[in-house]
């Protein structure tokens, strides 16, 4: 190398940028409040109950609402950011968001208050493949898994600070204003990513030269099947346990609905967010009724879960793609075993609300561990260009098993009780284990972007 190459190359270090690590904290905020909007209904709930008369299974349906018009969301979703991009449509989705979590606070009845749930739950649905969508063009394969991690991180975030915020909003006015109180960051936040966040790093001034190679060449490495890189470490015998094997990526719409590596991870997401929404939404409800708590440590308690999902979502994104070289399924599969061990133990869960928060904030972060594989899997399984519309696929499968599971929750405790409301949760967990592992793990990207 000579002289003049050299002076290239420091100018090129000197010059290198890190924003897509700023979009990156941004994708945290945005979902860190959409959460929050959809997490302080629990915190409301047993005062909502009270003021309208609502048997748990009516209580358990005003929650799933918002679930099914989410799921309802998803495929269109997918298929409106296929065609106009993400800057056109992210915002959009984020004031609509707001303006019906503000709604909340002025309904006058159940009905309405159904309404406003179901459009939340739509406004809300194309938020998170937005923000996988960016994170899948701003990043290159080796910080996917690290970055979904940080992005589902986020939403565990907005689940723990809902609680103990919400808590003191209705201690000093009522619950109504926690909705009010909600609504306005989204609508300053869709103006920050308007201006900040463009479809592509292309496209954004703020992306130098060596930052934007960075990330289209170890892309381009991704998709080099016919050189693959040699893996860091020797994992064969995880391989041969998980079904390690090179997939013709899929590369049509069509083809999602063929594909058992989509619909499997789909219905075993189906479950694990079935698990996460009873967790958020009848936690507080189960520590007032069940536990007999104060208001005020039941907003504390009930945050314990979420603060371990934040912790299992970071750890997990970085073992799965720095110690398990992008292999998703792994975590996947440690996930569905070790929640069905934490809901069977809630079982037999004490009174004393310090050992309480222990045991819930391991299984928050157990549940997590691999929570953010489910959504990055399908990125190593098909091309860019077909991705939103298969992670629709997924989170619709995901959101369909949010939407169910507390209804199902509400309906087992009219008639039975909270030990067979966990037995239900562990037996689910068992069969997300069966599913995943009928799924394969793509070696292309294993192999590739090393």
């Amino acid at each position: 190398m000579n002289g003049n190459e050299l002076a290239i190359g420091s100018t090129a270090k000197a010059r290198t940028s890190w924003y897509r690590w700023i979009v990156m904290l941004l994708i945290f905020v945005v979902y860190t409040i959409a959460y929050a909007d959809r997490s302080n209904l629990g915190v409301a709930l047993p005062f909502i109950k009270k003021e309208f008369a609502l048997s748990n299974t009516e209580a358990g349906a005003l929650v799933s609402l918002l679930f099914f018009g989410y799921a309802v969301a998803q495929i269109p979703a997918g298929l409106i950011y296929k065609k106009f991009k993400v800057r056109s449509v992210f915002p959009l989705a984020m004031i609509m968001t707001s303006i019906f979590t503000g709604l909340q606070g002025l309904t006058s009845s159940v009905f309405m208050l159904k309404l406003y749930r179901v459009g939340l739950g739509i406004s809300e649905g194309p938020l998170p493949i937005g923000c996988l969508q960016t994170i899948n063009h701003w990043f290159p394969p080796k910080e996917k898994g690290t970055a979904t991690g940080i992005y589902l991180a986020a939403s565990k975030f907005g689940a723990v600070i809902a609680p103990p915020i919400g808590v003191f909003i209705i201690s000093m006015w009522g619950w109504r204003e926690v909705f009010f109180a909600f609504a306005i960051p989204g609508i300053i936040l869709s103006v920050v990513w308007y201006l900040s966040v463009k479809n592509t790093p292309e496209e954004s001034a703020m992306v130098s030269p060596a930052e934007l190679e960075y990330i289209r060449a170890e892309q381009a490495v991704a998709v080099a099947a016919d050189r693959p890189a040699k893996p860091k470490r020797d994992l064969a015998w995880l391989d041969r346990l998980i079904r390690a094997k090179q997939v013709k990526l899929v590369d049509t719409s069509a083809g999602i609905w063929r594909s058992w590596n989509i619909i499997g991870n789909a219905l075993g997401y189906f479950f694990m967010v079935g698990i996460v929404n009873v967790i958020m939404s009848w936690i507080p409800t189960y520590l007032v009724s069940e536990k007999g708590f104060a208001t005020m440590k039941m907003g504390f308690v009930s945050a314990a879960p979420f603060v371990g999902a934040v912790a299992g979502n970071f750890i997990g994104g970085l073992i799965s793609d720095r110690l398990l070289d992008k292999r998703r399924k792994p975590l996947m599969l440690l996930t569905a075993l070790c929640t069905s061990v934490m809901m069977y133990s809630l079982v037999y869960a004490p009174n004393d609300a310090i050992t309480l928060s222990a045991l819930l904030f391991m299984a928050g972060f157990l549940l997590s561990i691999g929570y953010s594989a489910f959504s990055v899997y399908a990125m190593g399984a098909t091309t860019k260009e077909v991705y939103p519309v298969a992670y629709g696929l997924v989170n619709t499968g995901g959101q369909l098993g949010g939407a169910v599971a507390p209804l199902v929750v509400g309906m087992i405790l009219d008639a039975f009780n909270w030990n067979v409301v966990f037995m239900a949760l562990a037996a689910s967990s068992i069969l997300t284990l069966l599913i995943i592992a009928t799924i394969d793990e793509p070696m292309n990207e294993i192999q590739a972007g090393k």
